[in-house]
């Protein structure tokens, strides 16, 4: 990389005082039931519920912070693991809430609910539970007490109730219960699943999990977004048919967006790669289309999304004719956006690619990382200056922290993967 020679934006020294400061950060969002929705300024935000996926992804970068050696990365990874283990995990009927039932006890919640009173349970849904299977593997790799139980519960709520085996994908939400199924498929949560899975295959050596990966990445790269000139739709009815139009009326959805997002196209491109590198690992033939789809993702990503509006920065979505539809910048697709960079040029030995590396951590460093409040700011208007329409405040620091880690430490099918193992005490051997 070019700035490696150096302590511009994207070069070591820089990489390592950012992952330094992201860890101080998120250190803030410990609650006593998991980790909170932290503001622009790095306070909890009182009214919010805990999150799963808050609080797995943050589990999952102390886990990484820890094997990184980080003081006090362990207590915080442990802390999470605990949440994970008791208020957001279902102990009657298994699985994740998607957050801490209100008044925290779900047992009694359902003894109301049976007489016709009180709240309702919150769903549980494949987007956290893939986190909580990614912060267990991390986890796992970083010799954390009860991680290995945690994992293996999550992979077998996974197997039973979200791996649709006919279509080879995942299946979206189910209630509280495991009674009624959402009548919709999303590729975002298959997307983060593919992850998880990797992840899982390294802590556990299990390869159906990295297969189980391969016939997702299959599905929806190889095949919709292949068919769809490398544009993807994310929304399908439950037998996969695209939903092109799904959420029109709410275009700016956190989730869901309407159209086009070229942030996923970034992440799916340096997915497929890790994909790549885990079968060969293995000694599997990796198909060749891993290669050539990524590279065609990054590519058609680049052309459509970045600057499309005349301004630095990628628009969070686009439509079917490639028209900006929310303009927003996220920070989370310029942190992909450098690692699918550095992971292609590694993997291509490209120049090219290196050259979108260093552009966009510049612009990272210039409009996203906050000197003042610290983290990243997670949301900028079309002309660069923070907003939060469509994310308020700075949630975690999952996709910031991990862009900081790649480019030091190496490729690997998962990132923990490519950190020293933990010994049984704790440490970093």
């Amino acid at each position: 990389m070019t700035a490696s020679t150096h302590s511009l934006p994207g070069g070591p020294a820089w990489l390592k005082a950012e992952e330094r400061r992201l860890v101080g950060f998120a250190a803030g969002a410990a609650v006593s039931d998991g980790f909170g929705w932290l503001d622009a300024k790095g306070g909890v935000e009182p009214d919010r519920p805990t999150e799963t996926w808050i609080t797995a992804r943050m589990t999952h970068v102390f886990s990484l912070a820890h094997l990184r050696g980080d003081p006090g990365a362990a207590e915080l990874a442990d802390h999470g693991l605990a949440a994970l283990s008791g208020p957001l995990y279902d102990v009657e009927l298994g699985g994740w809430f998607d957050e801490v039932p209100e008044g925290g006890d779900a047992a009694a919640i359902r003894e109301r609910s049976q007489v016709g009173g009180g709240t309702a349970l919150p769903h549980k849904s494949a987007y956290p539970h893939a986190f909580v299977v990614l912060a267990a593997s991390s986890a796992v790799l970083a010799a954390r007490p009860g991680a290995r139980e945690l994992l293996d519960r999550a992979l077998t709520v996974f197997d039973e109730r979200f791996w649709e085996e006919e279509a080879a994908c995942v299946r979206e939400s189910w209630d509280a219960d495991w009674t009624v199924a959402e009548p919709y498929r999303g590729a975002n949560s298959a997307m983060h699943w593919v992850e998880a899975l990797l992840a899982a295959a390294d802590a556990t050596g299990d390869l159906r999990w990295t297969r189980r990966a391969l016939a997702i990445a299959e599905r929806l790269v190889h095949g919709v977004a292949a068919a769809h000139d490398w544009r993807l739709p994310e929304h399908f009815t439950p037998d996969w048919q695209p939903i092109p139009d799904y959420n029109l009326d709410q275009p700016d959805h956190p989730f869901r967006p309407f159209g086009s997002t070229t942030g996923h196209l970034l992440e799916w491109a340096r997915l497929l790669l890790h994909l790549e590198l885990a079968l060969e690992r293995v000694g599997e033939a990796a198909p060749a289309w891993l290669r050539t789809d990524a590279e065609q993702l990054f590519a058609n990503a680049v052309r459509r999304g970045w600057q499309v509006d005349g301004a630095e920065g990628f628009a969070y979505t686009l439509d079917w004719q490639d028209k900006p539809v929310v303009r927003q910048r996220m920070h989370w697709v310029v942190a992909e956006a450098t690692m699918a960079a550095w992971t292609l040029a590694r993997r291509t030995g490209d120049p090219a690619y290196t050259e979108h590396y260093d552009r966009w951590w510049s612009y990272a460093d210039r409009f996203h990382v906050d000197r003042e409040h610290g983290s990243w700011r997670h949301e900028l208007d079309p002309a660069n200056q923070p907003s939060g329409s469509v994310w308020a405040g700075k949630p975690d620091v999952y996709h910031a922290y991990q862009a900081t880690l790649l480019p030091q430490v190496g490729f690997a099918p998962s990132i923990a993967a490519a950190l020293p193992a933990a010994d049984n005490d704790g440490g970093v051997a």
